[in-house]
């Protein structure tokens, strides 16, 4: 039973190295390998429509902004998702002394003071900061809405909307990313168990989104070129 309670210090850890480092192998891959991702792959498929935008076309500018209003919605999702449940989160810390008791189990691991901070205040930070990255995101996202339509301007200077669009885009990315890690992090309010097994599935989940296969992956390619 000593065991069951000392598992936070072994698979909390666990779970966040994992996560992480994760993401870090997804942004080694991206920088060197690009065509070996889904986000590499987006990237250059929204270079080359910038560059089709550019061109002037009446028809594929409103195509883009529908697009970009598109991810702006997306990204005001995420953004009201993070906060919503961060304000969960605030709601139940202000009751933890209250129902406490239905945690006792050994299972749910340590439930002192410190342990009890630290689940509800890392959920907490993590959904702030993909509320704020989503936020930003939106800004990037409408300023390039903005400027894809002034084509006077947009026409002078495609290189600072090009960065501007891909940072919105980056940003949301972000966001998105932030708020699912977090997942696993509310979950360790059920104990360290559940996070392992729930960072496990995450980050398979996210492999089987963010890598293509060899075949896939060549068809992408094909595509593009």
């Amino acid at each position: 039973m000593g065991i069951i309670v000392y598992l936070d210090t072994v698979l909390i850890p666990f779970s966040l190295f994992l996560m992480v480092g994760y993401h870090a192998y997804l942004w080694h891959s991206f920088k060197n390998k690009p065509s070996q991702t889904t986000i590499g792959i987006n990237a250059l498929r929204r270079k080359g429509w910038f560059l089709d935008i550019k061109e002037g076309d009446d028809k594929k500018g409103m195509l883009a902004v529908q697009s970009l209003r598109n991810a702006q919605m997306a990204t005001i999702f995420t953004a009201s998702v993070a906060i919503l449940i961060n304000l969960s989160v605030a709601a139940l810390t202000n009751n933890t002394y209250i129902s406490s008791h239905l945690l006792s189990n050994p299972f749910f691991g340590l439930q002192v003071g410190r342990i009890s901070v630290l689940k509800f205040g890392s959920a907490s930070l993590f959904l702030l900061v993909s509320f704020l990255c989503s936020s930003m995101a939106l800004g990037f996202l409408v300023e390039a809405n903005f400027l894809l339509n002034i084509f006077d301007d947009f026409s002078s200077s495609p290189t600072y909307v090009q960065t501007v669009f891909e940072r919105g885009f980056l940003l949301s990315l972000i966001g998105n990313r932030v708020l699912c890690i977090t997942f696993p992090l509310l979950i360790w309010l059920l104990g360290p168990v559940p996070v392992a097994l729930s960072s496990v599935a995450l980050v398979w989940g996210l492999y089987e989104l963010d890598f293509y296969g060899k075949c896939g992956r060549e068809t992408c390619i094909n595509s593009l070129t």
